[in-house]
C-alpha cells in the first residue's frame, strides 16, 4: 500500500500537456514528486527535461523502472525511491508535479526551503485557493503568508475529477510558483517561519494575547518588549488581518 491514501492518477493527457509546458523543461533538471504510472515523467522527457522522479510507492517504483528502463539507462531520468517530505533529493532547478494532497503542505514548504527556479504544482483546489487567498483577507492563513511571503504565485488551471482515475471527490488546481526576496526585508526566515505558525495557531486570537504566550519559544523578556514596542493596531488585530509587512517587522524585533 502506498504511503499516500490519496493517490489519484491523472489521465487527462491534454492536461497533462499543458502541465508540462507551462514551464521551458527543454535541458532542464526537472523534479517530479509523485510519478504514480508515468504519464506526466514521460511527457516531461518527450520535452527534453532531465527528470528526477520522487516515488514513494514501491510497487509503482518497480513499475517505472520496468517502464522507463530506457531513459534511467540513458541518464535522463534518476527515480528517486522515498517520501518526497524527507527523502534526500539530487539537485534540481525547476519542479513540475502533481503532489500527493495529503502531503502537500509539508511537501510546498519543504520546497521553499531547498530553493528552486520555478514550479509548477497541481494541488486539491481549497489548497490551492488558501495559498492564494489575498493576504490581509479573512481566507488568509499560515500556507498564503508563507508562500507569498517568498514567491510569487499564479493559479494557471483547475482540473475536474473526471481528469484522474480514480476520480477524487474533489476539483483540483494547477498554480504557478516562482520565488523571489521578501518585498519586505526578513532578518531570519526561521524566525519568521516560527513567528506566522503561532500566530495563525491561535489566530482567533488577538496579537496581544498570541504573543503574551510566546515567551517560550522567543524568550518573555524579548517578547515583553516587542509587545511594548509594537504599534498598538498590530496588537489589536487578528493574524489574518495582518500584511506581510506586519509579519516582517514583528521578525525583524524578535531578531533584533
Amino acid at each position: 500500500m502506498s504511503a499516500y491514501r490519496d493517490q489519484h492518477f491523472l489521465t487527462d493527457l491534454y492536461a497533462v500537456e499543458r502541465i508540462a509546458t507551462v514551464l521551458d523543461v527543454s535541458g532542464r533538471n526537472v523534479l517530479e514528486i509523485g510519478p504514480g504510472r508515468g504519464v506526466l515523467t514521460r511527457a516531461l522527457l518527450e520535452h527534453k527535461a532531465r527528470v528526477i522522479a520522487v516515488e514513494v510507492d514501491q510497487t509503482l517504483v518497480s513499475f517505472l523502472k520496468h517502464e522507463f528502463a530506457g531513459a534511467i539507462l540513458q541518464g535522463s531520468l534518476v527515480l528517486v525511491p522515498g517520501d518526497a517530505t524527507r527523502v534526500e533529493i539530487p539537485p534540481f532547478e525547476l519542479v513540475v508535479a502533481n503532489l500527493p494532497y495529503s502531503a502537500s503542505s509539508k511537501i510546498t514548504f519543504r520546497l521553499l526551503d531547498i530553493g528552486f527556479e520555478a514550479a509548477v504544482l497541481m494541488y486539491q483546489k481549497e489548497f490551492a485557493d488558501r495559498m492564494l487567498a489575498d493576504i490581509g483577507s479573512r481566507d488568509c492563513g499560515r500556507l498564503s503568508v508563507m508562500a507569498q511571503t517568498f514567491a510569487r504565485v499564479s493559479r494557471c488551471f483547475d482540473l475536474p475529477p473526471g481528469a484522474f482515475s480514480p476520480p477524487p471527490a474533489v476539483h483540483s488546481t494547477v498554480v504557478r510558483i516562482e520565488p523571489r526576496p521578501p518585498l519586505f526585508p526578513v532578518s531570519d526566515r526561521r524566525v519568521y517561519a516560527d513567528l506566522v505558525r503561532i500566530l495563525f495557531a491561535g489566530r482567533r486570537k488577538t496579537v496581544r494575547s498570541i504573543m503574551k504566550n510566546a515567551g517560550s519559544v522567543f524568550g518573555k523578556e524579548l517578547v515583553s518588549k516587542v509587545i511594548s514596542d509594537l504599534d498598538p493596531a498590530i496588537l489589536s488585530s487578528r493574524p489574518e488581518e495582518l500584511y506581510l509587512e506586519d509579519y516582517a517587522t514583528i521578525t525583524n524585533m524578535l531578531v533584533s
